[in-house]
């Protein structure tokens, strides 16, 4: 009930998890990254476990295609499982399991690979690696460009209700984490709160770096 990318950004180093689904709260469940190691997608029937789990693989040398090798043959049900993984030298695999929901699709490329299940059209996975790859600017803009070029096919075949968009940089923490947990038109809304944060992001790790550099709130009261 889910489409979803992972991709890494050649320029910066970044990687960065879209994706959307029909359930609520999607991106609390089946986003991961972590910088300077990878980002995953766990979805489908979905087991949270598996996020870390690919996560660690990597940060202990495993690529995307060993790390997605390794969960299906151990995972417990890895047939109901699906897994997007991108590594830190642009490394993308993808694993979907015979017991995928409904019609399911996957594709990757350098720097980045997409899924979905439940799909309402198989052309989906393709569509958003194409856009991507295509793609330029920040990440956050071009895993969004990917995600609405899924949607322009039909994205999951009943009407998505949550979104969410997680991209790491240098620090411990995400340099972006946003979602939207349900609503009508979730990618919009996940779009517009982008805009917002955008212009704020880099201020908010500086804050937490030396808040002596940190610029102005912005706020009533800090004059």
């Amino acid at each position: 009930m889910t489409f979803s990318l992972v991709a890494r950004c050649q320029d910066t180093g970044q990687f960065g998890v879209a994706i959307a689904s029909s359930s609520p709260a999607v991106a609390a469940r089946c986003a991961y990254a972590q910088a300077h190691v990878g980002a995953v997608a766990s979805q489908n029937v979905t087991d949270p476990r598996l996020g870390p789990q690919a996560l660690r693989l990597l940060a202990n040398g495993a690529t995307a295609a060993e790390a997605a090798a390794i969960l299906t043959r151990t995972a417990p049900f890895a047939d109901y499982r699906q897994v997007l993984i991108v590594d830190v030298h642009g490394g993308a695999a993808c694993h979907s399991g015979q017991n995928a929901l409904g019609l399911w699709a996957e594709a990757h490329g350098t720097n980045v690979a997409a899924g979905g299940n439940m799909l309402a059209d198989a052309a989906i996975p393709q569509a958003m690696v194409e856009t991507f790859i295509a793609s330029e600017g920040a990440l956050a803009d071009r895993l969004l460009s990917a995600m609405q070029a899924g949607l322009a096919l039909g994205g999951e075949a009943g009407p998505i209700h949550s979104a969410g968009l997680k991209i790491v940089a240098e620090q411990d923490w995400p340099y972006v984490d946003l979602r939207c947990d349900w609503a009508d038109d979730p990618l919009a809304q996940l779009a517009a709160a982008w805009q917002v944060y955008q212009p704020q992001a880099a201020a908010y790790v500086t804050r937490a770096l030396d808040p002596r550099a940190a610029p102005k709130y912005g706020v009533p009261g800090d004059e």
